[in-house]
């Protein structure tokens, strides 16, 4: 038997009914990812599968420096198959490793490649793989069809054009909808460098002066529109940390003067800077019907020297110990208390903070839908089978699991869309494991929308998309 087979995950017969009859056919809503929309636009193909697959993953780059590889066979100058072996060859180290589940189901689903990636196949496999890319049927767009995505949620900044998103709305040719989602982290983030840049950036985009702190709200409500005009459907915001300190507004725009006269704000006056715009946001996102995605815990570039070399997002990240619960059900009250809080979707990367958000988001519910305020899918460094397990096993003890959004690839990668099948045959084995201890009835109705509603329906009606 192959090690992706039918069965893969599946361990009682209860799991393995609902995966096929109720989650394996449906749609995918990917509605928070960081693949290009021009790339999508443009249809990019691609010469390798070291482009297309280690050309931007920091988790694979973070498997393969764990194998003592130089930094120039992963991210340097040295040739596409010799990164793709020391990949090949840290991989079968990596039991227990998500990684090891994802890679097979890329190549068993867009490869055909029914066997085991390790230094003994990786020749095989890398020209197999590069063989099947220069197909048509390998292209950005067709690869999207293919794993049959029906809405992709795109991160971008408010000051960008979006100029590829005009395009795709723009292009009837291709039917998934490929939609911008709203990342203001630079114009929230006044204790980062470059603060004041982005600001001026920002006014120009939005073509208006940018003075004050309340300046900086309005341009963010003028860019936010725009997006929305585009078919925005959530925003995103990767906070280091919740905050909530109220200040008065007249002092808030005198912490965003000090820092663009070049001044360093303290840590107190960035939390007062920073909850006035959040604020604000929350309560724009919810006149406009935007969702609100709220990831925070990460600490971030924590290896000077390499991050120095190679910038963000090259995997130096790690989870944060911050502890910060009182501070995100005072925000969430700030924006519930006049009746201003958007539906809203909060991502924690430590997963100390499971409890505490299922217990925290039961106290912010509301009637704009089932399960208003969510506890997003395990994010990150969570992303594995047992961290899955945990954050369902969490919402399930807490709050309503048959209203959870369900999963999202939160990748780079267009060939990232197995994730869901990863998930979704999690979500059955877990169920299936309750049916059949007798922890709830083997109503297969009942199960079938719940496994039905997580794998897509609830996504579906929570965006707006049906």
């Amino acid at each position: 038997m192959s090690f992706i087979n039918d069965d893969f995950l599946l361990k009682t017969q209860t799991a393995k009914m609902l995966y096929k009859k109720y989650a394996e056919g449906m749609p995918i809503i990917d509605y928070h990812c960081h693949i290009s929309p021009k790339e999508i636009y443009e249809d990019k193909r691609f010469s390798s599968i070291t482009e297309i697959w280690l050309g931007g993953d920091h988790y694979k780059w973070r498997l393969i420096r764990s194998n003592g590889v130089p930094e120039e066979e992963i991210t340097g100058s040295a040739d596409d198959y010799t990164k793709f072996l020391r990949f090949a060859q840290a991989l079968p180290k990596a039991i227990g490793n998500p990684m090891f589940h994802w890679t097979h189901l890329e190549l068993k689903r867009y490869f055909d490649y029914d066997g085991i990636l390790n230094a003994d196949t990786a020749s095989h496999v890398y020209e197999l793989c590069n063989e099947k890319l220069k197909s048509s049927s390998m292209s950005a767009r067709e690869i999207i069809k293919k794993s049959n995505v029906k809405m992709i949620g795109t991160t971008d900044d408010p000051a960008d054009s979006l100029e590829w998103h005009i395009k795709l709305r723009d292009d009837k040719s291709f039917e998934t909808k490929v939609l911008p989602s709203f990342r203001p982290d630079k114009a929230v983030n006044i204790d980062k460098s470059g603060f004041a840049e982005y600001i001026n950036l920002l006014a120009e985009t939005a073509k208006m002066n940018i003075e004050s702190a309340d300046d900086v709200k309005s341009a963010l409500t003028k860019r936010l529109e725009f997006f929305c005009e585009l078919g925005c459907k959530a925003s995103d915001h990767g906070l280091d940390y919740m905050v909530y300190s109220p200040a008065s507004d007249a002092e808030v725009n005198e912490i965003f003067k000090k820092a663009m006269s070049g001044e360093s704000v303290t840590l107190e006056e960035a939390k007062k800077y920073k909850t006035a715009i959040l604020v604000h946001m929350g309560r724009e996102y919810s006149r406009l019907g935007v969702v609100m995605q709220l990831h925070y815990g990460a600490q971030r570039n924590t290896n000077t020297r390499l991050y120095n070399q190679l910038g963000p997002d090259t995997g130096f990240d790690c989870i944060s110990e911050i502890e910060c619960s009182n501070e995100l059900a005072a925000f969430l009250n700030a924006l519930d208390v006049d009746n201003r809080l958007p539906k809203t979707i909060v991502y924690s990367l430590n997963p100390n903070d499971n409890a505490m958000i299922d217990t925290v988001i039961g106290s912010f519910q509301g009637t704009q839908a089932m399960g208003k305020i969510q506890h997003g899918s395990a994010w990150w460094f969570q992303d594995t089978k047992s961290g899955m397990e945990a954050q369902l096993r969490s919402l399930a003890n807490l709050s309503i699991l048959g209203n959870f959004v369900g999963m999202l690839t939160d990748s780079r990668s267009f060939l990232s869309y197995t994730r869901h099948e990863y998930f979704r045959r999690i979500l059955c084995n877990l169920i299936g494991d309750w049916v059949e201890n007798g922890e709830y009835p083997a109503d297969e109705k009942m199960l079938g929308e719940i496994v039905s509603g997580i794998s897509y329906n609830n996504a579906a009606k929570y965006f707006g998309l049906e």
